[in-house]
């Protein structure tokens, strides 16, 4: 697995409390984001794949999927907020050169998220048969949209696991573990995918006719091809982060465990928050789709495409946002408040940069991108419009996700969260549903546009005033 000495190096240098140059602190960033960038935009070619595969079999295969994505980001946002209650509290230490306090962290956020997995597992499974339903889906599709989002459940542990796991990894700085990591899980995604969503059949490669085994499960075969790669992966990612890691070892470093239960409650002051935008979000999505369900399957799979098709966008923001986290959080533990700052500032400032960049690739790019999902043309058209009206958001979107991945490094995730669900339900579900009933879909993603404008501009305020850093004096 890969390794930097020179980004070791600049971290290092962070906690030993010594001078850093604008030039290292550009090129720590830099070196922490590229990546963390990959390994987002990497999950989201994943989801990308799954689409195209799933799309391949139709409208009603894809609106089945899109029907319930919105509830396993819900469950996803959850683990990840729980992950992030520890992981934080890992950076803080890491950056105080505390790293006996750092592995008791790490054993304490083992035990609470295998307990939260397995509650989120069994809520899920139990909801599977109605949920559809619920979301306003039809009988022509709430049968897959059930299966799919069971077998989701049913893997939750894994998802746990992977999600912690990879936390901790980029909290220490060792971004490209996750990276590489990221391109494994896609790969074997494609593997199983390839095996379990088709019959049977004959496939021509290089001229030569071969025939391939599949299980031909379709929606469901999607779930379990996912559902597999996650859990191989889970399993890896926790072997790098609790076993191998010169910091976070678990089994090398074999120290005496106790109960520390400030450990709990600062993981909830900062997950907790977290936890709740997560979970409001993600109601305000499902509320989204529930606007765009009466749209017909069309909408519903159009508007599913094209947030996958966007997030190939914003993924460079979160990866720098993942940069920020880290080294705001170090710096937070350093006691070091003008580095900190700084870090801050540089990160906003080349996520809005990169975002800018890749909001002209979608806008041109538009169509194309569709067309690699779907061969439904109502599809393609009425998703390359979506785009295109959210491309000129994306900057704004960059200041949001970076100056909140800040926050949360610094520990500072209640005013945030808010700022988040403010902007979510007071801007952007409530103009969506004055202008879905006038201009359909695209009324609803230049909602989604104005609202993330707004949230952006919110942002950068709260990062130029500095209160996020509450927790260092000076």
């Amino acid at each position: 697995m890969p390794t930097n000495n020179k980004t070791e190096g600049l971290l290092a240098l962070i906690r030993e409390g010594k001078p850093m140059s604008g030039g290292m602190q550009l090129h720590l960033i830099m070196q922490l984001s590229i990546p963390a960038i990959l390994a987002q935009v990497t999950n989201v070619m994943m989801f990308f794949i799954d689409q195209a595969m799933v799309g391949s079999l139709g409208a009603e295969a894809s609106a089945s999927i899109g029907l319930v994505e919105s509830t396993t980001w819900l469950f996803g946002g959850l683990a990840s907020a729980a992950s992030m209650g520890f992981s934080v509290q890992v950076a803080h230490f890491i950056g105080a050169n505390d790293f006996v306090k750092a592995r008791q962290v790490v054993r304490h956020g083992l035990i609470c998220t295998s307990v939260l997995a397995l509650a989120l597992m069994a809520v899920a499974a139990i909801i599977s048969p109605h949920l559809p339903y619920w979301l306003g889906g039809g009988s022509d599709i709430a049968s897959d949209a059930s299966s799919y989002f069971l077998i989701f459940a049913l893997a939750a542990p894994f998802f746990q696991l992977n999600s912690l796991a990879s936390s901790v990894l980029k909290c220490e700085g060792r971004m490209r573990v996750a990276s590489v990591l990221s391109v494994v899980l896609c790969v074997l995604d494609v593997i199983f995918n390839f095996f379990f969503i088709f019959p049977s059949r004959h496939v021509t490669l290089l001229g030569v006719e071969v025939w391939v085994p599949g299980a031909g499960l379709g929606v469901t075969g999607a779930a379990i091809g996912t559902s597999l790669a996650f859990l191989v992966v889970s399993l890896l990612q926790s072997t790098f982060a609790f076993v191998r890691s010169k910091i976070l070892s678990i089994t090398h470093f074999r120290e005496s465990f106790r109960w520390i239960g400030s450990y709990l409650s600062n993981a909830l002051r900062i997950g907790a928050p977290m936890a709740l935008q997560s979970f409001l979000m993600s109601t305000a999505q499902i509320i989204s789709t529930m606007i765009v369900a009466p749209l017909g399957n069309f909408a519903i799979a159009a508007n599913t495409f094209a947030i996958t098709a966007e997030s190939l966008c914003y993924m460079p923001g979160y990866g720098i946002g993942e940069a920020a986290t880290t080294l705001v959080g170090q710096s937070v533990g350093a006691g070091r408040r003008e580095l900190c700052s700084r870090f801050a500032r540089l990160s906003v400032f080349s996520g809005m940069v990169v975002m800018a960049l890749m909001g002209v690739v979608m806008y041109l790019f538009s169509y194309e991108m569709m067309a690699l999902m779907t061969p439904v043309e109502e599809i393609r058209l009425l998703g390359s419009n979506c785009l295109r009206i959210e491309a000129f958001a994306e900057p704004m979107f960059a200041a949001s996700i970076v100056t909140y991945s800040v926050c949360v490094g610094a520990g500072d995730t209640l005013r945030p969260s808010l700022i988040n669900l403010g902007s979510m339900w007071l801007v952007r579900l409530s103009l969506a549903y004055v202008l879905a009933s006038t201009y359909g879909l695209q009324g609803v993603w230049f909602a989604m546009a104005v609202e993330l404008t707004i949230r952006g501009s919110l942002f950068l305020i709260r990062l130029m005033r500095g209160k996020w850093m509450y927790s260092l004096k000076g």
